[in-house]
């Protein structure tokens, strides 16, 4: 039997989505986030976390979901790209669930176009889409990220 997988549940609007656990440092409360020039349109700003300056990723926008205002009941997800630190906007933290290798499907074969996308979770909740963080910005994004931010 194959170890089980442990994903951190959230919701964009109504939507379930996930991260594997492994890359999720921890999770806050929203926060005032600095606006920072010269950054690409996916992020917000930043925070300040601990002195270290974290850009804020808008992924409404990156699946084109509607914007939305970010109101003291948000959380951030603070999280670890293979290359820098994150913060991703969510309306809600639902849990950490532990599911098998056998209830994940590979996107490529239901949305060949997901990019964003590691895998789908069929589960008892319904469906949840698990991101793949290493994807989710682009060189172009890392490389202005990297220029605003030092």
């Amino acid at each position: 039997m194959t170890q089980p997988i442990h994903l951190m549940v959230f919701t964009l609007d109504e939507q379930l989505y996930a991260l594997s656990i492994t890359g999720v440092e921890r999770v806050i409360r929203a926060v005032e986030i600095t606006p920072m020039p010269k950054m690409p349109d996916i992020v917000l700003g930043v925070i300040n976390n601990q002195g270290q300056l974290v850009p804020v990723i808008n992924i409404r926008k990156r699946f084109q979901l509607p914007t939305r205002e970010i109101v003291p009941s948000n959380h951030f997800i603070l999280a670890r790209t293979s290359r820098r630190s994150v913060a991703l906007v969510v309306d809600t933290i639902l849990n950490v669930l532990e599911c098998q290798m056998e209830e994940i499907v590979a996107v490529d074969t239901i949305l060949p176009v997901a990019e964003y996308i590691q895998g789908i979770a069929k589960l008892h909740e319904g469906m949840i889409f698990i991101h793949d963080l290493d994807t989710f910005l682009s060189l172009d994004e890392e490389q202005a990220i990297q220029q605003a931010t030092g």
